[in-house]
């Protein structure tokens, strides 16, 4: 099958058009899927139009899908709905913190390695866009003495650093609930053994250690500013049937802000992550 890739940004992304359903369940198609992951960080399949087998199937020719929490697909645990309507998932009223630039999986000792997402639904009002923030780009970036400051930084990460941004004032039982899950301490670059690097930063980045809170939160603020600035930043578009998979451990991402009663729907599914942070 006939097939276009063009890519969208000096540093991040890669269009694929002309391949769909079954024609992408395929080890070549993954393999360069692979391959473009890992120079460019997002590929975007237009018009995929994959039915939930065909989902999974794709996503374990990339790697080990892991079943994700609260799934809302009975025949396939690891298919996750992202959606904000509290009838077809639970995790609904979580959904306004993913708003936020995050990395997923950064209160566990190995990030999963990559997601998938494709569009079941969209906004009827254009709502609702993704956004990606190259941290590998962004580190590049950074004056030599700077990269060389941070080297040795570590941050903690929390799930209630995160939801705090969308709850300010939470009741004394939604803290405790948000506490019982574990902090994680990391490095605030992360190191591959192919020696390549990113920041690793975002909403569940809560302090930097050895740092006074006021000091700590100023260099991650400012960090997250420059690692989303519009040179590293790549914005999607939803149609119907798009699948996006992107490189979990080395972009932010964010959903931009669609309402309560949105018809906005996804499906998503996640990859193991392979590394630990470094």
């Amino acid at each position: 099958m006939a097939y276009s890739v063009t890519e969208l940004t000096p540093t991040t992304g890669v269009q694929i058009n002309g391949l769909s359903g079954a024609a992408l369940v395929d080890p070549g198609v993954a393999a360069e899927c692979a391959a473009a992951l890992e120079l460019r960080g997002v590929v975007i399949y237009r018009d995929a139009h994959l039915d939930d087998d065909q989902l999974v199937a794709f996503s374990r020719l990339l790697g080990t899908v892991v079943p994700l929490p609260l799934g809302g697909e009975p025949r396939h645990p690891e298919i996750q709905k992202v959606t904000r309507d509290a009838a077809q998932s639970k995790l609904a009223a979580y959904r306004e913190g993913t708003f936020f630039w995050h990395i997923d999986g950064t209160t566990a000792a190995i990030p999963d390695k990559a997601t998938l997402l494709t569009a079941r639904q969209i906004a009827a009002d254009d709502t609702g866009d993704t956004e990606f923030a190259n941290t590998y780009a962004a580190y590049e970036a950074l004056p030599p003495q700077e990269q060389a400051a941070l080297a040795d930084l570590r941050v903690v990460h929390s799930f209630a650093a995160s939801q705090l941004l969308v709850y300010p004032n939470p009741s004394p039982r939604e803290r405790a609930a948000w506490d019982r899950n574990p902090a994680r301490e990391h490095p605030l670059v992360w190191t591959r053994g192919s020696g390549r690097r990113s920041l690793l930063l975002g909403a569940t980045a809560d302090e930097v250690v050895g740092r006074s809170r006021p000091e700590g939160r100023a260099l991650l603020d400012r960090l997250l500013d420059w690692a989303t600035q519009p040179r590293f930043v790549l914005r999607h578009r939803w149609r119907v049937g798009d699948l996006v998979v992107w490189d979990n451990t080395g972009l932010l991402h964010r959903a931009r802000p669609y309402g309560e009663h949105s018809a906005r729907l996804m499906h998503r599914t996640s990859l193991a992550g392979e590394e630990a942070v470094a």
